[in-house]
């Protein structure tokens, strides 16, 4: 007799393991997997046009109706280069030629050697730091889109620099690919 209740007892213990995994697993089953969307994880904005990637694109600027820059990065992933056509609001298009397979940094001034680098000036910007500003991007292949992005001004250290007038301190303008200051010193320490 106490065999059978141990043997009972088991089969009940499993079973309530098997349903406790089939309830906790079910939650998971009901709700979307959120890292499977893609999101700009930057300040700008951005979009695809066929091949051509436009990323992080955002506007520097101190004061509404003052003078900018824009900044961001524009990626060719096809194997033919691509005329990429910029305009911010109202002011004069700047076209880009984008190799292929390359990328243009905008607004950058010290890029490592492996990018081209273009600056966009925005002689007056059209909207306050905070607000949004249009920007219309043309490419051979992919058509015409506007897409709006923020107005940012100097307040954060990586922007400082960008503002025009601004004086670029070594720090914002030292290359990624060089070692830092501290990488060194721990090097020879090391």
């Amino acid at each position: 007799m106490t065999r059978l209740r141990t043997r009972t007892a088991r089969t009940a213990a499993a079973g309530l393991v098997a349903a406790a995994a089939l309830v906790l697993t079910g939650c998971s089953a009901t709700n979307p997997i959120t890292t499977i969307g893609e999101y700009e994880a930057s300040d700008g904005a951005g979009t695809t046009l066929d091949d051509v990637r436009v990323l992080n694109m955002l506007v520097v600027a101190a004061e509404l109706d003052g003078p900018g820059v824009l900044t961001g990065a524009v990626a060719n992933d096809s194997g033919d280069a691509q005329e990429v056509t910029l305009q911010v609001g109202d002011e004069e298009p700047t076209s880009l030629d984008v190799p292929a397979g390359g990328t243009v940094l905008i607004g950058t001034a010290d890029a490592p050697a492996r990018y081209t680098a273009v600056d966009v000036p925005v002689a007056a910007v059209a909207a306050r730091p905070g607000g949004l500003i249009p920007l219309s991007i043309t490419t051979t292949t992919g058509g015409t889109v506007e897409l709006m992005i923020p107005v940012l001004d100097g307040a954060l250290p990586e922007y400082a620099a960008l503002l025009p007038g601004a004086t670029p301190s070594p720090a914002t303008t030292q290359d990624a690919s060089e070692p830092q200051p501290e990488e060194i010193v721990e090097e020879n320490q090391g």
